[in-house]
């Protein structure tokens, strides 16, 4: 079903669509495709929200850069200098993070008012962004799927098509705390990675496709997640047209277990030591399924490019569970 959630300042209406299905209740805005909350059952069958959001919409307005819940895009993550090459011009993108563009820029699909329409078992958002929104060419026909399936796992897929050749890399922001309350940072995290992205000062790839063997990104076996993470992994499995396994979140206390699969290459795990109030550093970890940062600037890296004619398509589910 879906609600009034609010207004924005201009008098753009923004709604809020309920999602229920084998004991999971999701909350998805039109607003930024924002999953406010994702209600689910702990190992006594108590229900708690897992997703770090707000009450209401003045709450993301409020706090617009953690990007709570937000779906990102044209480009997740960093672009060094706000700029890329392609087909032998030079695009300039706005920057917000110093002199780099992150998350799409200052005005990206997060801050955006998207059209929604019911599915089967969930809601299916879109928008066009113009060509030369944000620096980026050509126009982009873009949506976001988002469904319950029937063991209420929540299942993200996105489409998109251009007129002409532009960048395509679209996540979910979501914090999950499987507590629903205090530091994530005990959580217990595995990812299905042997390599990830060396980062410089500033948070952008150096490049290098790094061995986690014998250094704190090893997350190959579970263990405590702790802090100190704003970096991208690179999945064993590569790009994949199904979604794969390759991620798993566990919190002793409560038993709630958090599995990861997607279409992705890669995973930015942020342990959010950033937040400010209403939340505490540290109080959720992102999750972010996506193409390596930087990736138009590395041309080593999986390609992040979309063609006309060709349609961009990326999945990834999340399943909710418990462990004894």
């Amino acid at each position: 079903m879906s609600e009034l959630f609010g207004t924005l300042p201009d008098g753009t209406r923004v709604d809020r669509w309920t999602l229920e299905r084998a004991g999971v209740r999701v909350r998805v805005l039109t607003y930024g495709g924002i999953v406010q909350s994702a209600e689910v059952p702990d190992r006594d069958g108590r229900a708690a929200n897992v997703v770090l959001g707000f009450a209401d919409l003045d709450g993301y307005l409020a706090h617009p850069e953690p990007y709570f819940g937000a779906l990102v895009g044209r480009y997740a993550n960093r672009i060094a200098g706000a700029r890329f090459p392609l087909d032998g011009l030079t695009h300039a993108l706005v920057p917000n993070d110093g002199p780099h563009s992150l998350h799409g820029g200052e005005h990206g699909f997060d801050k955006r008012v998207w059209e929604a329409e019911r599915v089967e078992h969930g809601v299916r958002l879109t928008r066009v962004s113009p060509h030369g929104e944000e620096g980026f060419p050509g126009r982009l026909d873009v949506s976001a799927t988002y469904t319950l399936d029937e063991s209420g796992a929540l299942r993200i897929a996105y489409e998109a098509v251009t007129d002409a050749p532009t960048l395509v890399n679209l996540t979910s922001h979501s914090y999950f705390n499987l507590a629903g309350s205090g530091n994530a940072g005990g959580h217990e995290l595995r990812v299905g990675a042997s390599r990830y992205t060396p980062v410089d000062e500033e948070l952008i790839p150096t490049g290098e496709l790094a061995d986690v063997t014998g250094t704190r990104f090893d997350f190959r076996e579970p263990r405590k997640v702790g802090g100190g993470y704003d970096h991208n992994f690179v999945f064993d499995k590569g790009e994949t047209e199904a979604p794969g396994d390759v991620a798993e979140l566990y919190d002793p206390t409560s038993g709630r277990l958090l599995t990861v699969a997607t279409t992705e290459p890669g995973l930015q795990l942020y342990t959010a030591e950033h937040l400010g109030a209403p939340f505490a550093p540290g109080d959720g970890i992102a999750l972010e399924t996506q193409h390596y940062p930087d990736s138009p600037n590395h041309p080593h890296f999986p390609s992040s490019q979309l063609r006309p004619g060709r349609v961009y398509r990326s999945e990834t589910v999340y399943g909710f569970g418990v462990r004894d």
